[in-house]
């Protein structure tokens, strides 16, 4: 009895052994034939999240082999342990100073946030960011002296930790750190902005010198929305708007304009053959009258199209490195920039994509793949009460009410040109009572609003305005892929099979 239960305990456990070696090879299989060179920003500023895990396998599932982080999350680093997913880790601005003037905080960061990750079957960490847009114009120099120094001390400490090979610091610039004159608004005539010329080329010598690259964010949406006589074709890698003209280098799209004013300003500076990396491009959905699905797709597939066939732009060619930005709307970001900042999303907030998008560039009208899984909140909505007799004589404090719910929730689609612009003034009031009532987890006594809202299981929702039902806390998924519980499904059976047969 003992020889017969030790030959089925042997005898499944070598299977077992077998089935997860096929898997560890299918797997390294899989990761070195991907061909795609497009990451994603994953930013967390939102009011409901989907579980980091959650999150990871739609990166899987679709397909993304890079993701840029614009700090260190500990449950999301954690999720992307053993995915060989490159990881691009930021350290937010506030920190620059500390960083700049404390070599040890420096350390201290790097220590517990790339080395801690850095071990086999951790996490495929190969930059970090240093500060994000530093010195946008908009920040009047507030990171000037920091960012330097900040960069240095997190590089040396990468060094020290015996990780410099692998894992090189770099700075997200805004595009508004170069330009070309007024006089003469082509590619070839630009350069950094004055004020921080030499600031900029001491960084890219450093930058340089570890062989790190120059990181860019470009927005060929800015610059339509900036700017009411921008031609809006050019915004487009499919446009029809009459061609720019530089030497021998001609212009269809803003993006190989901006990108080769760079290419220029690098030359310039010595350093014709810096590699560029666009940290951040992409187009909003909503919030704006030229942030729509439409022309996100067209903006979004014209440029995976464009930077993955190798034919680079005029003036440096090849594929192009870049990271879509971005992975997941973020309804609590700061809309000082404009509505559209909260939905730059590829994906909905839930994990739904909003649009078809082939991620290869190969023109094929492929779908993305949702997060499965999710758990919503119960299926029930806090509309004005239009029951109340009383509204037609509360019209001041409706207002009060309605301007009290945006400002602790997301009313950005209510705006100017945006998805929910066509509802009434009712509509308004209900869009914004339910936004408000979902942000706050569904009570009860955040449905009052001075007696002037009411609790619904009806779905005010049209073909064009959703009213969002939010992510429920504590929402778990089961992380296996579908096929890969099925092999596991036949695994187990053939080893009931094996157990029967023996006995």
């Amino acid at each position: 009895m003992k020889t017969k239960e030790a030959i089925q305990s042997w005898s499944c456990n070598f299977h077992f052994l077998a089935f997860f070696t096929w898997l560890l090879i299918m797997g390294s299989i899989l990761s070195e034939g991907s061909t795609s060179s497009v990451g994603v920003n994953w930013g967390t500023m939102a009011s409901h999240q989907l579980p980091p895990k959650s999150v990871v396998q739609m990166l899987i599932d679709n397909g993304f082999e890079k993701v840029k982080l614009f700090e260190a999350d500990d449950k999301i680093l954690e999720a992307l342990a053993g995915t060989n997913i490159e990881v691009m880790v930021g350290i937010p601005n506030y920190m620059l100073q500390e960083i700049s003037q404390d070599p040890d905080a420096a350390a201290s960061w790097v220590d517990s946030n790339v080395t801690a990750y850095l071990y086999p079957g951790g996490v495929n960490i190969r930059y970090v960011a240093v500060g994000n847009e530093p010195f946008l114009q908009s920040y009047k120099g507030n990171y000037l002296r920091t960012t330097l120094p900040a960069l240095k001390n997190v590089q040396e400490a990468i060094n020290r930790a015996g990780l410099g090979s692998e894992v090189k610091a770099t700075i997200p610039f805004n595009a508004d750190i170069y330009y070309s004159p007024d006089s003469n608004p082509v590619p070839s005539a630009g350069d950094f902005r004055p004020e921080i010329r030499d600031l900029t080329i001491e960084i890219i010598q450093y930058l340089y010198s570890n062989d790190a690259p120059f990181v860019v964010n470009i927005y060929p949406f800015l610059s339509l929305y900036g700017n009411s006589y921008f031609p809006m074709e050019f915004a487009f890698f499919d446009g029809s708007s009459k061609p720019i003209r530089d030497g021998d280098y001609v212009y269809t799209n803003v993006f190989d304009a901006n990108f080769d004013t760079l290419v220029w300003s690098l030359k310039k500076a010595g350093y014709p053959e810096m590699k560029i990396i666009v940290g951040e491009v992409g187009w909003p959905t909503d919030g704006d009258k030229n942030a729509n699905i439409k022309n996100a797709k067209r903006f979004n597939q014209g440029l995976l199209e464009h930077v993955l066939n190798g034919s680079g732009t005029p003036a440096r060619k090849g594929v192009i490195d870049v990271y879509l930005f971005s992975l997941i709307d973020e309804n609590a970001k700061s809309i000082e920039p404009g509505s559209f900042e909260r939905h730059w999303g590829i994906f909905e907030f839930d994990g739904k994509p909003k649009y078809e998008l082939d991620l290869s560039g190969s023109q094929e009208n492929k779908g993305l793949i949702p997060v499965e899984g999710v758990i919503y909140m119960v299926k029930k909505w806090c509309v004005l009460n239009t029951h109340n007799n009383n509204i037609k004589d509360l019209e001041d404090q409706l207002a009060k009410n309605v301007d009290y719910a945006c400002s602790l929730s997301d009313c950005t689609a209510l705006g100017y040109g945006s998805s929910c612009n066509h509802l009434s003034d009712k509509g308004n009031a209900s869009y914004a009572f339910n936004m408000y009532y979902q942000f706050k987890g569904q009570n009860d006594w955040d449905c009052e609003f001075s007696g002037l809202a009411m609790i619904t299981d009806e779905d005010p929702s049209d073909d064009q305005c959703r009213f969002p039902v939010m992510i429920a806390y504590g929402h778990s998924v089961v992380l296996l892929h579908k096929n890969l519980v099925n092999i596991l499904l036949v695994f187990l059976e053939g080893c009931i099979v094996i157990l029967l047969l023996i006995s």
